[in-house]
């Protein structure tokens, strides 16, 4: 199920011992095979007309934001950049419309190089006392000159859930959503919670249902910014639904029949796309998962 959702399938070897080393990584920036991802804006660049991204020189783009990738089976090292289309020979592409198209570890490629630059731009003063930081171990680390403190990327943890009872999973939409779409609810993970009380907290808060026995089913990292979507299943101890209408524009229950129409678009509502967890886990639900 996994390899064919969006943004999995990496197949670079991230090296810890060449992130750790920075005359390595320098020496592997030159090296005359290196491949570089060009973002654009944070939008990765496809080769023109096809689904396939533009690896470049390092040219392409500029040499303030490099961040290390990781080695493909043959050792060749890959990196990400900022830069420009245009100069690297490509097309920018919407991330999510790329994720959708590439083979599966370029998708992958995008979202850690995504995740990390988009996070770079964001974080370039330190938290403890205000100093601008500096990059080091490949772009997985921003240390303080000033007080010495170390900065890492982080990944927000999100439950993405369905509620299922009686051959019948939950549904909602958010007022934002396209017409006729429903998606399986989710919710961060707040501090102090596990992944079993935050869904029993969106669920009881959202749709003001109890629920048990929460079931993993798998997981995506998202990188808008950079999340990790945690799909589980969980057992609702009723139907009867409070909904809440500030986050929620409506909730369904739905039947197994239901949703394998909705997924193969013969439905009378609009499923989630196989880029997306939430896809995948109304069809695992399909496929018997939660019973």
């Amino acid at each position: 199920m996994t390899a064919a959702m969006g943004f999995t399938g990496g197949v670079l070897d991230r090296a810890p011992h060449l992130r750790a080393d920075e005359a390595a990584l320098a020496e592997a920036r030159r090296h005359p095979q290196a491949r570089f991802l060009v973002l654009d804006r944070l939008k990765p660049v496809l080769v023109r007309g096809e689904d396939r991204l533009q690896w470049a020189s390092a040219a392409a783009g500029g040499q303030d934001l490099v961040v290390f990738l990781g080695l493909d089976a043959a050792g060749v090292p890959h990196f990400a950049m900022e830069g420009d289309a245009e100069q690297a020979g490509g097309v920018a592409v919407d991330a999510r419309a790329a994720g959708a198209r590439l083979p599966a570890w370029e998708g992958a490629a995008v979202a850690l190089a995504r995740s990390l630059i988009d996070w770079h731009r964001r974080h370039g003063f330190c938290a403890a006392c205000g100093a601008p930081t500096r990059m080091a171990r490949g772009g997985f680390l921003r240390r303080c000159p000033a007080c010495g403190a170390e900065h890492f990327p982080r990944v927000d943890p999100v439950v993405i859930m369905l509620a299922e009872r009686d051959g019948h999973a939950l549904v909602g939409r958010q007022p934002g959503f396209p017409p006729g779409f429903f998606s399986a609810l989710a919710g961060f993970v707040e501090p102090g919670e596990s992944v079993e009380e935050a869904v029993a907290r969106e669920l009881r808060e959202e749709a003001g249902i109890g629920v048990r026995a929460v079931r993993y089913v798998a997981s995506q990292p998202w990188p808008f910014p950079s999340s990790l979507m945690i799909g589980v299943l969980a057992a609702a101890e009723g139907f009867e639904l409070r909904p809440d209408f500030e986050e929620l524009e409506e909730l369904r229950w739905v039947s197994r029949l239901e949703c394998l129409a909705a997924l193969d678009g013969r439905g009378d509502w609009r499923a989630p796309p196989p880029l997306a967890i939430a896809h995948w886990l109304l069809r695992a639900w399909v496929e018997g998962l939660g019973d």
